[in-house]
């Protein structure tokens, strides 16, 4: 048996960006048959996971980025700054 540290790298472990984990979400919502901006706009003001389907780990992923950091995303691409 062959006993070869495996050495983990972290720069290769790609994190997804504040974009992508919305467009994920809004994709999962809309494939379950949800209006994905009405839904996602329930959980920004509430912050009830509730809103956000669990299919494809949306609700997962959407709920490991901070409402205020979602919220600054959405307003930098909305006004392109």
């Amino acid at each position: 048996m062959d006993k070869k540290t495996i050495m983990f790298d972290a720069g290769k472990t790609q994190q997804r960006t504040t974009k992508e984990v919305l467009e994920t979400v809004y994709a999962s919502l809309e494939e379950r048959g949800y209006n994905g901006i009405d839904q996602m706009v329930g959980y920004m003001l509430s912050g009830d996971p509730s809103y956000i389907t669990s299919h494809n780990n949306a609700r997962l992923m959407i709920s490991r980025i901070d409402r205020d950091d979602l919220l600054e995303e959405i307003l930098k691409e909305y006004l392109k700054k």
